[in-house]
């Protein structure tokens, strides 16, 4: 399979950072959380509010695996979609996964104006700094790990498109 899966904590730069590296490469770009709220037909904190955590992580999971089954695509999943770990199998199966990261500070600077994060109801910084203790590790799975904090969305996606050349099977024409 060829597909790029952008993984890593809310607020690190998948959506942003998928967007241009799809553009880049021609391949169509996918928001796995914005494809859950379509089929849906609601928004992913009312899933929360009305279906509960484990309803959205079922539906996440079976459109992931959907996904997945399609080539030259840039998914760039919800921050817990590697809370799972049939996710995690099917990730590495169908395609190279890119784990994104950033330093506390700037995840905080970055989300806490964002009310569309159900995870973050409260008091946002408390919020991410047990996020972040609770899946540590999670995203250590990814062949190819990218800080993005402090740097353009450019130079993350020139960093991608020099990695995939190392990753067989992928082709950028």
């Amino acid at each position: 399979m060829e597909n790029i899966v952008l993984v890593g904590f809310m607020g690190t730069g998948k959506s942003t950072v998928g967007r241009a590296l799809a553009a880049k490469l021609n391949w169509t770009y996918v928001d796995l959380d914005r494809r859950i709220a379509e089929r849906e037909g609601r928004s992913i904190p009312e899933l929360f509010r009305t279906k509960g955590e484990a309803y959205f992580r079922d539906v996440e999971s079976a459109l992931l695996a959907e996904l997945l089954g399609q080539q030259r695509q840039v998914i760039a999943t919800g921050g817990g979609a590697v809370l799972r770990p049939a996710n995690v199998t099917a990730m590495l199966q169908g395609g190279l996964v890119v784990a994104l990261f950033a330093d506390e500070a700037e995840i905080v600077r970055r989300v806490s104006s964002d009310a569309g994060r159900p995870l973050l109801a409260g008091d946002p910084a408390a919020r991410v700094k047990a996020l972040l203790q609770e899946r540590a590790g999670a995203y250590d799975f990814a062949p190819l790990k990218i800080d993005t904090t402090a740097k353009q969305v450019e130079t993350i996606v020139a960093e991608i498109a020099a990695k995939m050349v190392e990753h067989v099977p992928f082709r950028t024409d």
